[in-house]
């Protein structure tokens, strides 16, 4: 005879998820300053083709992107935990393919949570 541990677990508790704010910067002032790369352009792009909840436009609440013009700096901020720096990089790679500078630039990280674009 064998004895069973069994453990009770509740199909329906409630699961208390973390407000996750994450905060990436992508740097374009280098090439902005060469007048190779448009920082609004580029702006309007992501705000077009984040996709948030599948759907791309409809940022809502959940994903704030900020220009700084003086920088040339683009600030995506998001409070949704599935949204990966990795997206960003790809979104960036496409809009460069679109204005033909991608055989010109390169995007590389530069810490945890900035992209160089230059």
């Amino acid at each position: 005879m064998s004895v069973r541990r069994t453990s009770v677990v509740q199909k329906n508790a409630p699961k208390h998820h973390k407000k996750v704010t994450r905060k990436f910067v992508i740097d374009a002032s280098a090439p902005a300053q060469d007048k190779i790369f448009d920082a609004q352009a580029f702006e309007k792009f992501l705000r077009d083709n984040i996709k948030v909840n599948g759907r791309t436009g409809q940022l809502g609440d959940s994903v704030t992107i900020n220009r700084d013009a003086a920088d040339h700096k683009i600030t995506v901020t998001t409070n949704t935990q599935q949204f990966a720096k990795r997206y960003l990089k790809y979104l960036t790679k496409k809009f460069m393919k679109k204005n033909t500078i991608r055989d010109w630039l390169r995007v590389v990280s530069v810490d945890r949570v900035s992209f160089l674009s230059g």
